[in-house]
């Protein structure tokens, strides 16, 4: 099974459909066993981060995505899921991310020709085992005011250029994460989705 973690956050359910449409088992669930016992955890949504890290602390979920990570099996984030696996936001702050890649989520600074939040289609470059079969700089969706800013560069497997070059996924080890909604993506995504599946 598949689970997705509930946090009482945005787009939970059109991660679901995508998974469903791949024609794999699928649970939006916030419980420890079914988390644990997936082969796959996914951690979508949108929203302000300061409130998913109070949503996730108030159901012991932080807890449980960090349990789930240490057994080695493969973890997604998805948009705020990616940021929450930061140190910390200037959205929010002072609150604490999952720290569990070292860097900083940003804002994008103002500049004129320019819209923030950065919303729409957008080309990356990409790398790694979520992209493979990918034709080169495809196009992907964006939502976001925010972006990571990775400490070690290392671990960014694909970069979107929009007012800064930022880092729009990330892999390490059994961990990844993309800034963009591949559920939102057509087929570009549903190829990342399952190759995140395949894992």
């Amino acid at each position: 099974m598949i689970a997705v973690v509930d946090y009482d956050a945005g787009n939970l359910k059109s991660v679901e459909k995508a998974i469903g449409f791949l024609d794999r088992p699928v649970k939006v669930t916030k419980d420890y066993d079914e988390i644990m016992n997936a082969s796959h955890l996914i951690l979508p949504g949108v929203g302000h981060f300061g409130d998913a890290v109070e949503n996730l602390r108030a159901n012991n979920l932080d807890v449980a995505i960090l349990d789930y990570i240490k057994t080695k099996k493969p973890f997604l984030g998805i948009c705020i899921g990616m940021q929450l696996l930061f140190e910390e936001s200037e959205e929010s702050p002072g609150v604490l991310g999952l720290g569990i890649i070292k860097g900083k989520i940003k804002k994008f600074p103002q500049k004129e020709g320019f819209k923030v939040p950065h919303m729409g289609w957008n080309t990356i470059s990409a790398k790694g085992r979520l992209f493979e079969g990918i034709v080169n700089n495809p196009y992907v969706y964006f939502v976001h005011s925010y972006y990571a800013d990775a400490a070690d560069g290392g671990v960014v497997s694909a970069k979107c250029s929009y007012i800064v070059d930022f880092a729009a996924a990330v892999e390490a080890d059994n961990i990844f994460a993309v800034q963009f909604h591949p559920e939102k993506s057509s087929d570009v995504g549903l190829k990342i989705l399952e190759n995140f599946l395949k894992l």
